[in-house]
């Protein structure tokens, strides 16, 4: 089970690494540059606003379902048709409880043409999901890399001919965006649900209101658990919108923007070992086969990555901003320095909380993730309307943090893991070693004469990255020999 956790964790980041940073740092950031900060603000808000009620497209059928194939593979014929009458009911849901909130919240014309469209979208990518939780439950982890890549794949090209391929003359705007997004949506939904139909031998729609019910029930836990993690890993914009006044909210909401993005990016590469996880963690939980081997390898390989990209990310922070964007350099930076030590978090939480999903363990997770969300709205309460962004971003620090430490110290009382405090000893040694590194390679500015002199911190960035990845080596914590040990051996 190592092996093909390491192997398609491989290709995982092989292809989401190829293909997310052209979209993050070519499309999306043009695109806001493009619009500029007050129009992707105005987009970005509906879009976190559209998110707090994504949890009605889902209930939690897709983290359900994803452990349940993983261990009866047999499911799929059973419950595909009814689960996908279910899924477009509750899409139907979705649209009417998120239209009768916006109209509560007076929403104008434009951001109601613009949260239909987004709606739509947030459907298309419920659906997907779902579809892919069949695949990788199937263990097809290479066809479920392919599908995790080609939404953004297609968005790319669309997005690209608009911006750069002089089909029209005309600004780019926002809502193209949003169209591209649908088109590419709706292509990748299409393959995946041919490529489960296949695999479920579909052959109609079965309205079937006991299975449904029965669904739910099942799933309910699931779901209050996405919905307590959107709300406090979401709601810091719509706050910020709804705290301060209108144009200085969009304002620091497009700030806050600027800086999330990168930590988003981020936060995506921890995603990917969560989706290999759920499954693997739950087959071997099924067939009652050792996990404290596979939990140490995924935690030190995501922990270790995260410790070297959150605090060089923090180090070389204004540069990286300076980069990117053109305005609000100042107060950009200093939101993701304060965000981006959060991904070290939420690394830790993507591994400890899919063990604990995995485990079924969801009600521990809810009342964890209830007390974030209090810690969030609180602090966001207390510190937006003085720090306005910065604030906010404190709030999301504080609160990822303390959701890692309690999922940690709830896996340590379930699975009475002994603790290996050499272990624990060489992480802080780590961390400690990268913070020095840091601040040698910041001290010591080489000039790079291959570089122009505005990018000759790369150059140092580099080289704290590789000085950083030795001392993985060094301290045992990345074993290379190790891992080629587990590809040849453990089939």
């Amino acid at each position: 089970m190592q092996r093909k956790f390491l192997t398609n964790l491989g290709l995982l980041l092989l292809l989401n690494l190829l293909i997310k940073p052209v979209w993050i740092f070519g499309i999306d950031l043009t695109v806001q540059r493009s619009v500029g900060v007050g129009d992707y603000g105005f987009y970005f808000v509906i879009l976190n606003f559209s998110f707090l009620f994504n949890i009605i497209l889902d209930l939690g059928i897709t983290n359900f379902n994803n452990r349940n194939i993983a261990q009866h593979n047999h499911l799929l014929n059973k419950h595909f048709s009814g689960i996908l009458v279910l899924k477009l009911l509750l899409g139907l849901t979705y649209v009417v409880i998120a239209f009768i909130v916006a109209f509560i919240l007076k929403y104008n014309a434009e951001q109601f043409r613009l949260l239909g469209w987004l709606a739509l979208n947030q459907f298309l990518l419920s659906f997907i999901l779902y579809l892919r939780s069949n695949i990788s439950g199937f263990m097809m982890f290479k066809t479920d890399s392919m599908l995790s890549v080609l939404d953004r794949l297609l968005m790319i090209i669309i997005c690209g001919a608009l911006l750069w391929g002089h089909f029209t003359t005309a600004p780019f705007r926002i809502e193209w965006f949003v169209y591209a997004q649908t088109a590419a949506y709706s292509t990748t939904a299409a393959i995946a649900f041919l490529i489960v139909v296949r695999k479920a031998r579909f052959r109609k729609l079965n309205w079937n209101w006991p299975f449904f019910l029965m669904i739910m029930k099942q799933s309910m836990p699931f779901a209050l658990l996405v919905l307590l993690m959107t709300f406090y890993n979401r709601l810091d914009p719509v706050m910020l919108e709804y705290l301060l006044p209108k144009k200085i909210g969009n304002e620091q909401v497009g700030i806050y923007a600027s800086g999330f993005r990168l930590l988003d990016a981020a936060n995506m590469i921890a995603y990917l070992f969560g989706v290999l996880l759920v499954p693997i963690f739950s087959k071997m939980i099924k067939k009652n086969q050792p996990i404290e081997h596979m939990l140490r390898l995924s935690f030190t390989l995501i922990i270790t990555l995260a410790i070297i990209v959150g605090i060089g990310l923090f180090f070389y922070s204004h540069e990286l901003i300076l980069l990117l964007y053109e305005t609000h350099i100042k107060e950009s930076t200093s939101v993701f320095r304060l965000l981006i030590p959060g991904f070290i978090a939420v690394s830790t939480t993507y591994i400890f909380g899919t063990l604990l999903t995995a485990n079924g363990n969801l009600r521990q997770l809810n009342i964890i993730a209830l007390l974030g969300l209090f810690i969030n709205l609180i602090l966001n309460y207390l510190l937006i309307p003085r720090l306005l962004a910065t604030g906010s971003a404190i709030s999301s620090l504080v609160t990822q943090f303390t959701m890692a430490f309690l999922q940690v110290l709830m896996v340590q009382r379930i699975f009475k893991f002994k603790v290996n405090y050499r272990y624990l000893f060489t992480l802080l040694v780590f961390l400690i070693g990268v913070v020095m590194i840091n601040l040698v390679s910041r001290a010591f500015v080489i000039h790079w004469s291959f570089l122009p002199s505005t990018l000759s911190w790369i150059g140092n960035f580099t080289l704290m990255l590789l000085a950083s990845v030795i001392l993985a080596a060094m301290l045992r914590l990345w074993s290379f020999t190790s891992m080629m040990n587990i590809l040849r051996e453990d089939r």
